[in-house]
């Protein structure tokens, strides 16, 4: 019998394309989307592309959605559900706040628990977290969805240690600097937020996301093999070039010290850079 996958926030993005790539490849996959409108937008999608697509209306946050995907009988599972909510940690509205965390950990965690516990009595699964580099390192404007993904990287550790003599596998992927407009869209959140714009510390119509991107192609590729057990590393910093780069920021923290009160470069970058920026070539 072959595995049932379930890709979650499968309605744009990465979750999208690794969806009906792995139909492509004739798997049993399940896209589970947040609105209701997404389902026959990829359905048709799927039809276009000739292939056998399950879409199911999943609302991570949503615990009947969540208590509703118990009964699909998941062998891979991967948690991709997730937004991204830019600003200053100081302008960044309570609810904001709360919601980058309900999205992007409480869901998903909610959700992996009970589809966890069925993979433990059949004694074998496989469970990805689409995390990202901003779950390993920090930019400016980014302190609540990098906390989020810090969070995420926290929880897939302890359950890969505390699944592992159950037959349950897990593993995460960091993408970094992707262009499919995640990116960008979250410098962009600021003009959906209930606050007094006069008491913001910065004027976001003049910040960008402080990154040159990459094509996904390489994200996905690499999900499918992870998902697929072809790839059995655990950590995936993508684009795989940017490794060394990732590990040595992290190396520095060691020696950071206090700010010396002039602005960062990567403040000034956002200010600078033109959104939708791609990577003009690639290593």
């Amino acid at each position: 019998m072959s595995d049932t996958y379930l890709i979650t926030g499968a309605g744009s993005g990465f979750g999208k394309e690794i969806a009906l790539r792995l139909a492509e490849q004739g798997h049993d996959v399940i896209a589970g989307v947040e609105i209701i409108a997404q389902v026959n937008t990829l359905r048709a999608e799927a039809h276009e592309r000739g292939v056998e697509l399950r879409v199911e209306k999943l609302d991570v946050t949503d615990e009947g959605d969540r208590r509703k995907a118990l009964s699909w009988d998941i062998d891979v599972l991967l948690n991709n559900a997730g937004i991204s909510e830019g600003g200053s940690t100081v302008d960044l509205p309570a609810a904001v706040i709360r919601h980058q965390f309900e999205v992007n950990v409480f869901g998903p965690v909610l959700l992996t628990q009970g589809i966890a516990k069925h993979m433990v009595e059949k004694k074998k699964g496989r469970i990805v977290f689409m995390s990202s580099v901003a779950g390993l390192t920090v930019d400016p404007f980014t302190g609540a969805y990098a906390g989020s993904k810090h969070a995420v990287e926290a929880f897939a550790d302890a359950l890969d240690q505390e699944l592992a003599e159950f037959g349950v596998k897990v593993a995460t992927i960091n993408p970094g600097p992707f262009l499919t407009g995640f990116n960008d869209t979250m410098f962009e959140e600021f003009k959906s937020w209930d606050d007094n714009p006069s008491t913001r510390l910065f004027d976001y119509d003049k910040l960008h996301f402080p990154h040159e991107q990459f094509d996904p192609e390489e994200v996905i590729k690499v999900s499918i093999d992870v998902l697929t057990g072809v790839d059995t590393a655990y950590r995936h910093v993508l684009p795989a070039h940017t490794v060394d780069d990732i590990k040595a920021q992290m190396n520095g923290e060691w020696s950071r010290t206090v700010n010396d009160g002039t602005r960062p470069a990567l403040v000034q970058t956002a200010y600078d850079i033109e959104p939708y920026t791609p990577v003009e070539s690639q290593k």
